[in-house]
């Protein structure tokens, strides 16, 4: 009897163990929320949100006594409420401080300024029909409009022409003279500077310069060992410079729905770790050596790829999916995701309205909620105690490539009005050779820092593999209907939403196992290895009791 229970216990434990711990999702999602309406709709809509939350929390407050209620889920929902009035108090304070200050007056007033800054990110070019421009980001510290100057810090996004900005790296102390006009997008920038001449750079940190440095010897290395079209297509994929793609090349990546792959994103920060991880345990090194050698490749690899708020937001998220994979315990990935998307949207509101930060927080929650449910569904229950499901890497890289695609679709839809039609087969074809590119050309990055030539031979290992990707996108974007348009916004979420959530169904009513009496469902499904069809408990092996 006791051995009974105590079996009961430990399965009921190990269930417990295996299910996700939701608690914080909605304070996530109300900080989310919050910093979100506070940044697109301004500074009454965060401080009415505010209100309404402080109002429905005192009056929980007020049921909770006279009750004496202490149920789980009204704490939950407390507790988000709290976390989001906070979140839209301060989200109003920043914002009315942006919108209020003496910059923003500048730019409504369209004046000409001197400005002092330092790039916080790196520029890019934009092709337009009229002309090309140079697009990059600067922390002002020092504003000067005639006799008058603004101190203090003021993020601008500046509009220039001409080839000498795009000489000017992440980190490099800038002065120029530039008009100010108003954001036409929702933010915390202060204004939009457009450049009257050149930049006056000032000399960079070393930890911007060592960086740049490994950027153009992995450049170098790939000019010397790889054809045109993938030359420009590593230095991309491992520390997100796409300064050297080509635009045909680019263009096949965004039509096959792997344009992903061309910037710094979770996925380089998990292969990269954990590649880190596996070479410090191949050495004998200890778990705490293990974590802070790890931890030192992580900040190294932030540095090189450029500490921007896209760069920090994909070491989250990559570290995140790496520790769902390597621990299997999806039970504490959730509050560190909802933890790090707290934090991240505390030091960065702005992040609310971010594409990028939307498709990388789906994406890892779908590593980690949604790839396992979609394997159980296709292989059979991973924990059942009478049969083994089959395991296979390439079953394992499609579940994540449509769980990634099923969430991520209807943000895309949104943000660019179409859908890829093939991004899924894409993706999977792409995966098996991502993840040996990324670790290679880091490699070939640090070598060629020493000598370009020997960096050039590490990088020409990955040639095949780089073809391999460039021949995908490119048969992926010529094939016949490659892009479905879909209406930008909300509607063409919804709509390319509801045909995920419609696929899926049907899927599952497919894989649902058929069972005498009509009944079906994922629950009465048979073990791998079983060939009945029923629902009962398993027979039990014979007693080997006397009598």
């Amino acid at each position: 009897m006791t051995r009974d229970s105590g079996g009961a216990e430990d399965s009921a434990e190990q269930q417990d163990s295996t299910v996700p711990d939701l608690r914080l999702v909605p304070s996530a999602v109300g900080a989310w929320t919050a910093c979100g309406l506070g940044v697109a709709a301004g500074t009454s809509a965060a401080v009415v949100l505010a209100v309404a939350c402080v109002t429905v929390v005192a009056g929980c407050g007020l049921w909770t006594a006279a009750t004496g209620s202490r149920r789980r889920i009204v704490t939950v929902a407390a507790a988000a409420l709290v976390v989001t009035a906070a979140f839209a108090g301060t989200t109003a304070l920043r914002v009315d401080a942006v919108a209020s200050g003496p910059v923003r007056a500048y730019a409504e007033a369209g004046r000409f300024v001197g400005i002092d800054g330092v790039v916080s990110e790196d520029p890019r070019e934009i092709r337009g029909a009229a002309a090309t421009l140079v697009v990059l980001s600067v922390r002002a510290h020092r504003v000067a409009s005639g006799r008058d100057a603004v101190t203090g810090p003021a993020d601008l996004t500046v509009l220039a022409a001409g080839a000498e900005w795009m000489r000017v790296a992440y980190g490099t102390p800038v002065t120029f003279r530039a008009r100010l006009a108003v954001p036409d997008r929702p933010g915390l920038v202060a204004a939009v500077a457009r450049p009257t001449g050149p930049p006056s750079p000032g000399t960079p940190p070393w930890w911007a310069t060592a960086a740049t440095s490994v950027r153009s010897a992995l450049a170098a290395a790939s000019d010397r060992a790889l054809p045109p079209e993938s030359s420009g297509l590593l230095p991309g994929i491992v520390v997100g410079d796409r300064s050297g793609l080509l635009p045909e090349v680019e263009e096949d990546f965004t039509e096959a729905g792997m344009s992903h792959l061309t910037a710094v994103s979770g996925a380089n920060f998990a292969f990269l770790v954990g590649a880190v991880v596996v070479l410090a345990r191949a050495c004998t090194l200890g778990p705490r050596a293990t974590v802070l050698v790890a931890g030192l490749a992580l900040v190294a690899f932030v540095v090189i790829a450029r500490p921007s708020p896209s760069v920090l937001r994909a070491a989250v998220m990559g570290v995140l999916g790496l520790l769902a994979l390597l621990t299997g315990r999806r039970r504490h990935a959730m509050p560190a995701l909802a933890t790090a998307v707290i934090v991240l949207l505390a030091v960065n509101p702005a992040l609310a309205v971010s594409w990028g930060f939307a498709l990388s927080v789906t994406a890892t929650a779908a590593l980690v909620l949604l790839a396992p449910v979609l394997l159980r569904w296709w292989v059979g229950d991973p924990d059942a105690p009478d049969g083994t499901p089959v395991r296979s890497p390439v079953r394992g890289a499609v579940v994540v490539a449509v769980a990634a695609h099923l969430v991520t679709a209807p943000i895309v839809a949104a943000m660019a009005g179409r859908s890829s039609l093939y991004a899924v087969v894409a993706n999977v074809l792409a995966a098996p050779v991502v993840g040996p590119v990324t670790v290679v050309g880091a490699a070939a990055a640090l070598v060629a820092v020493v000598d370009v030539d020997i960096g050039a031979l590490v990088a020409g290992v990955t040639r095949l593999p780089l073809t391999w990707l460039v021949e995908v996108a490119r048969v992926s974007a010529s094939a016949p209907g490659a892009q479905i348009p879909t209406t930008e916004g909300l509607a063409g979420a919804l709509v390319v939403g509801g045909v995920a959530v419609g696929a899926t169904g049907v899927w599952w009513w497919l894989r649902a196992p058929r069972i005498p009496g009509g009944r079906e469902g994922p629950g009465c499904r048979p073990p791998v290895g079983r060939s009945s069809g029923d629902c009962s408990d398993p027979p039990r092996a014979p007693s080997s009791r006397p009598g």
